[in-house]
Parts: C-alpha cells; sequence; structure tokens
C-alpha cells in the first residue's frame, strides 16, 4: 500500500480574525481556541491554532467567516490584502525622475469691467487659473455656473462631464485631481451632501479639487432661496474621519472671481480640496467684475499620476489598513492643518478701529451688515464690520485684537448660530475668555438678514443702555 497522503492543515491569519469563536465551536480535535493576547494589528482577541493536534480536516475553514481568516493554504499569485503601495510595489521604469512643471502667468489684455452673476464670475475666475476639466451635475441655484463652463471648455480644448449624480461627479473629480491636474464642480447644498464621501478621499489621498457651493435653504430638498446653513458641514463635517478644508466665504461678485482663482492655486499648494462657499443671492446676484492682470498656464506636479512613462511609479490612494500607518497620515494631515490655519487666514475689516459694535457677518449678509454700519454711524453709534473671508481656518489672529477693543459682537447669519458656532471656538481655541456681550441676528429657510433690522436693533440696544 502507498504512503497516506495527509491532508493540508489550514492557515491562520491572525490580523483578519474577528474573534468569534466559530472554528472552535467546529474543531472536532480542540485544536482551537480564543487567545488571551490582543492582536497588535487588529486591536481583537483572535483564534490560536496548535497544529501538533490539528488533523486538517477543514471543518474550521467552512466555519469560518473572513474569507482571510483561515484557508486551505497559500497558492501561487493569491491576492493578499495589503495597501496598495505594498501590493504593487514599486513599478520599474527608465524614464527620468519626475519633476514639478511649474505654473505660467500670462498676460491677459486690458478690459473694462462688466456686470456677471456671481455663478460666471466662479466659472470665469476657474477658467482663468487654468481649469480646463469639470464634473458636476446641475442643481439650483448653482446651474448658471455649470451653464457656462458647458459652454466654454469644449472651445478651449477642455473637458465638460454632466454626471449621472454628484456621487460619479467626485469620484470623476477624484481621478482627474489625481492626475494632477485642475478640476473643479458647482453644487448646492444637497448635492455637495453627497460629495462628502468622495471629498474624505480626495482629502486622505491628498487629491486637490475646487467646489463651488451655492448655498440654499435647508434642511432636506428645503427651497432655492439663499442660506448659510452649510457652515457647520464645511468647517467640522467633510465627510468621515479627519477632515478639513480651506473654505472661502465670498461677498461680491469680484469675490467670487477672485476666489476662485485663488483656490485653484491653494488647492495644489496643500494637496488639499478647497471649498468656496457662497450664498443662493450671491449666486444669482449681477454685479460689477474687473478681470485680473494675469491669467495662469497650469503646470505638473511631479506627484502626478499622469499616465506617462515618468510619472508611473506614483501612486494616489486613500487606504491605510495598518492602525499605525493610519495614525501617522493623520499625523502628516493634521500638520497640514496647522500650517493652514497658520498661514491661510482670510478676512476683512470695515471702519472697526474704534468699534464698540463690532458686527461678524459673510456672504451677502455682509454686504447688508457693511450698510448697517453706515446707518450706526450716521446715528453716532460706533459700529464697525468684521468679515471672515475664510471660515476654516477662522482669521482668529485679525479678530482677536479687535473683540478686546469692543463692547458688544453682533454675529449676523442666514443659519441658526453656525457662524457664530466657528467664531466661539475660534476665541475658545485663542485662549480669549473675557469676550464683550455677543448677540445675534439669525434668519433661516431662504431669508435673509436686512441691513435696518441690523440698524433697528442695535440702536434699540444702545438706547437701553444710555
Amino acid at each position: 500500500m502507498g504512503k497516506k497522503k495527509e491532508r493540508p492543515k489550514p492557515i491562520l491569519e491572525q490580523e483578519y480574525c474577528k474573534g468569534c469563536g466559530r472554528c472552535v465551536l467546529a474543531c472536532p480535535k480542540d485544536a482551537l481556541h480564543i487567545s488571551s493576547d490582543i492582536n497588535p494589528i487588529s486591536g481583537i482577541f483572535p483564534v490560536e491554532l496548535d497544529y501538533e493536534v490539528c488533523n486538517g480536516c477543514g471543518l474550521c475553514i467552512a466555519a469560518c467567516p473572513e474569507p482571510y481568516g483561515l484557508r486551505a493554504g497559500q497558492l501561487e499569485g493569491e491576492f493578499q490584502l495589503e495597501d496598495p503601495e505594498k501590493l504593487f510595489g514599486e513599478k520599474p521604469t527608465t524614464a527620468p525622475k519626475p519633476v514639478n512643471i511649474p505654473d505660467e502667468f500670462l498676460d491677459l489684455p486690458v478690459a473694462e469691467p462688466f456686470v456677471i452673476k456671481g455663478t460666471y464670475a466662479g466659472a470665469i475666475g476657474a477658467l482663468l487659473a487654468g481649469c480646463r476639466h469639470f464634473f458636476g451635475y446641475p442643481i439650483t441655484p448653482s446651474t448658471e455656473g455649470t451653464e457656462l463652463m458647458a459652454k466654454v471648455l469644449p472651445k478651449l480644448d477642455g473637458a465638460f462631464i454632466q454626471a449621472v449624480s454628484e456621487v460619479a461627479a467626485v469620484n470623476m473629480m477624484y481621478g482627474c485631481g489625481g492626475a494632477g491636474l485642475p478640476c473643479m464642480t458647482f453644487t448646492s447644498s444637497p448635492g455637495f451632501s453627497l460629495m462628502l464621501e468622495g471629498v474624505s478621499y480626495m482629502i486622505s489621498a491628498q487629491v486637490p479639487g475646487v467646489f463651488i457651493n451655492i448655498m440654499r435653504g435647508g434642511p432636506g430638498l428645503g427651497n432655492i432661496g439663499p442660506s448659510q446653513s452649510d457652515l457647520k458641514l464645511v468647517c467640522r463635517g467633510l465627510g468621515h474621519g479627519n477632515t478639513h478644508a480651506i473654505a472661502l466665504a465670498p461677498s461680491t461678485p469680484q469675490e467670487m472671481l477672485d476666489l476662485s482663482m485663488q483656490a485653484f492655486q491653494l488647492s495644489f499648494k496643500y494637496r488639499n480640496p478647497v471649498v468656496i462657499l457662497g450664498d443662493g443671492y450671491l449666486g444669482q446676484m449681477t454685479g460689477p467684475v474687473k478681470l485680473p492682470e494675469k491669467m495662469i498656464k497650469p503646470g505638473l506636479p511631479e506627484w502626478a499620476v499622469y499616465g506617462d512613462e515618468q510619472h508611473r511609479k506614483n501612486l494616489i490612494a486613500s487606504i491605510k489598513l495598518s492602525e499605525p500607518d493610519l495614525e501617522q497620515h493623520n499625523v502628516m494631515l493634521n500638520e497640514k492643518y496647522a500650517t493652514i490655519g497658520k498661514n491661510e487666514q482670510r478676512s476683512a475689516s470695515f471702519q472697526c478701529d474704534d468699534a464698540d459694535v463690532l458686527i461678524v457677518a459673510c456672504n451677502t449678509p455682509a454686504q447688508m451688515a457693511k450698510g448697517a454700519v453706515q446707518g450706526l454711524r450716521s446715528r453716532g453709534i460706533k459700529a464697525g464690520l468684521f468679515r471672515p473671508i475664510t471660515v476654516w481656518p477662522f482669521p482668529i489672529d485679525a479678530l482677536k485684537s479687535l473683540v478686546t477693543k469692543a463692547k458688544k459682537i453682533v454675529v449676523v447669519e442666514a443659519s441658526n448660530g453656525q457662524l457664530e458656532d466657528e467664531m466661539r471656538l475660534a476665541l475658545s481655541h485663542a485662549g480669549i475668555e473675557k469676550l464683550p456681550i455677543i448677540e445675534s441676528i439669525r434668519h433661516f429657510g431662504g431669508v435673509l438678514p436686512q441691513m435696518n433690522e441690523i440698524i433697528e436693533k442695535v440702536s434699540a440696544a444702545e438706547e437701553v443702555l444710555s
């Protein structure tokens, strides 16, 4: 008789074991038991296998719900669940190491100012910044910006793609931005919510891209009126995980154009998405716009996954399966956020030097607040306007010196305290504990604060005090 062929014994991968114990119950030889030690990779008490007792019957493999926990054996070329850079390795190439190709700044002919909508201004700013790739899904009140890009980009050898959904659009941006190309989308509040998973992937993978969110009334589908109720979403909720992005809040069509151009520069500087927050009124409001003296011909960053031989070693991914690796990745992101917070605060002030009443507002409500400051000054009330241009990072460095001199702060916004919350959080982090009285004027659901309302509230309060 020939020698009896020995059955192969199972291979146990403890890092994939969930410690459910099904294999322990299935084993007729009691060769398996739950370990008393936590696996440092999974953070779970896995099973242990005594190979001296195991007879290779395979019942444990049949019982295991995890495809890589217990297996019959290692096959040549079998897939291993690993991070992409470990799984695929460095791709061989004889091409020289990629280098940064810098942007070029080209002269624009002098042109007279013209009057356009805020959405058009944002689109023109993107074109002047060198953006030739647009991915989006139309949603009021941002659609006019999308329509303008659809008309213009094909004539500039660009690409306009109307995706089947916002989810598809943001993942197209992931691919385009990963290739090192400037790309953007226009959307509005419900559409931006759908994009947040992709935004989180882009932040983790360090992929640039510009999102112009023309905020409308909510929650839910709400209406198409102007709102500022996405501030908390952008400042504190950009998808799952540890995510932040520069959030710019223009207040005029001119700023829509200027900040749109800056957004692309910031996005590539930090390899991170940038969000422009406009409200529905600003998106539809017309105003004078002057073109800059320069436009940008974009270069190509060395990290781009461009698809050519020179860049074939590059890899972009947002997945880190090892907890220590993911922690270090988050440490790196946190350092980036700290650098952004230190260097990219932007704000504007109007008659704040001697202000007893400091009005804080952004977007269209800041325009109403500016008129209110002038009206209050005519009544002998020393009012001033502080306008955050970045709502993240909040421009605390410019605000804290004004707060120490003011007797009162009035936050004017079209949301339920979302701007005020950002201000209070920034003041707290800055260690400013002694604050003046903080009051608010808030509207919701597509209704904006009005200039006369601000004047009357501040004036009435001052009369009571006097």
